[in-house]
């Protein structure tokens, strides 16, 4: 490539800085050790203030939702977002006032559930710097970072109007004279992921959709992976295939059945599309979500907490026979 140009623009959140964050990923500890621990411990050490946050997942699927809401709870401030299909995610973290700038790919809205007030509230009233994208250019950014490059070639985003409140350059092809986009590399300071399995040095398996999660915790400096349930190591080496996240990448694991509640979670759960709809009628004022984060978040010690005041076991019993199909009405 040619003519490329990382421009010193205060609307790249992340600057593509391959060599530090080698230097960072050389010193990183790599033994095998146990690191589990526990939401609020692990919040508590790896999430700070200012920190640029990654989130897994996909929309309402697979979201690390005890995390998300431990980072409220924990009252943590002035994080940087990427919007890459946030949904629910971004929901939590706007009624937390959590963040303060976001590159936005699929931000606001919950799919066909409606859109999330306090999150548009967030963008419109200025409070939330935005900086836009695309799904596939945010995903790209992340493909970048992991594969230790300062940006990915892509023909995505030119001749949009996306391009005009985005950040990235344009270069010229060596080889075919094309114009290109340069997306820069996207270095997460602190990822967060839930998935279907791990074992206690965070080998991780995901059954289902992946995304880009194996791309965002090899370019994030720290991983907190949240689990359905811990394994034996055993287990994952014979099914070493099914391993998309090293143990390497991941700082801390934390099982937590029931993590991406009340979202979906592949083969396990299906949705709890009542309480997302609780959520966004809590939204309607200013009051009525006060008393709605009283309640779920800043009024219990932790999600199991939540969980059982959402219906406990007998609701999670009902999502998880929805997921499966098996009508239990009759």
């Amino acid at each position: 490539m040619t003519n490329l140009k990382i421009k010193d623009n205060p609307d790249l959140f992340v600057k593509p800085d391959v060599n530090g964050m080698r230097e960072y990923f050389r010193n990183k500890p790599l033994k095998m050790v146990n690191k589990v621990t526990t939401v609020k411990e692990a919040v508590e050490k790896y999430v700070k203030d200012g920190d640029y946050l990654g989130v897994g997942g996909f929309g309402a699927s697979r979201i690390p939702a005890a995390v998300l809401h431990e980072i409220v709870r924990q009252k943590k401030k002035n994080l940087g977002l990427s919007g890459h299909t946030a949904t629910h995610d971004m929901q939590i973290l706007a009624a937390g006032d959590c963040f303060n700038r976001c590159d936005i790919a699929y931000v606001v809205g919950l799919e066909a559930r409606g859109l999330s007030k306090t999150s548009r509230k967030a963008f419109e009233s200025g409070k939330v710097k935005a900086v836009e994208w695309s799904n596939a250019a945010l995903a790209w950014r992340y493909k970048a970072a992991a594969m230790g490059i300062p940006f990915m070639p892509s023909r995505i985003l030119l001749g949009t109007d996306t391009a005009k409140y985005s950040a990235f350059e344009t270069i010229t092809c060596p080889y075919t004279g094309m114009k290109l986009a340069a997306l820069p590399a996207l270095f997460p300071d602190i990822a967060i992921v839930h998935v279907h399995r791990a074992d206690v040095y965070g080998n991780c398996q995901v059954d289902g959709i992946m995304i880009s999660d194996s791309d965002l915790v090899r370019a994030s400096k720290r991983v907190i992976v949240t689990t359905e349930r811990l394994i034996p190591h055993e287990l994952i080496r014979e099914n070493s295939d099914r391993t998309v996240i090293p143990y390497f990448c991941v700082d801390a694991v934390i099982e937590v059945p029931y993590g991406s509640y009340p979202g979906n979670m592949a083969g396990e759960y299906f949705s709890d599309e009542d309480h997302l709809q609780e959520w966004l009628e809590a939204e309607k004022t200013d009051e009525s979500l006060k008393k709605f984060l009283d309640k779920y978040i800043y009024g219990v010690k932790d999600f199991n907490e939540y969980l059982y005041l959402c219906g406990g076991i007998e609701k999670l019993r009902k999502l998880r026979n929805q997921e499966y199909l098996i009508d239990t009405n009759k």
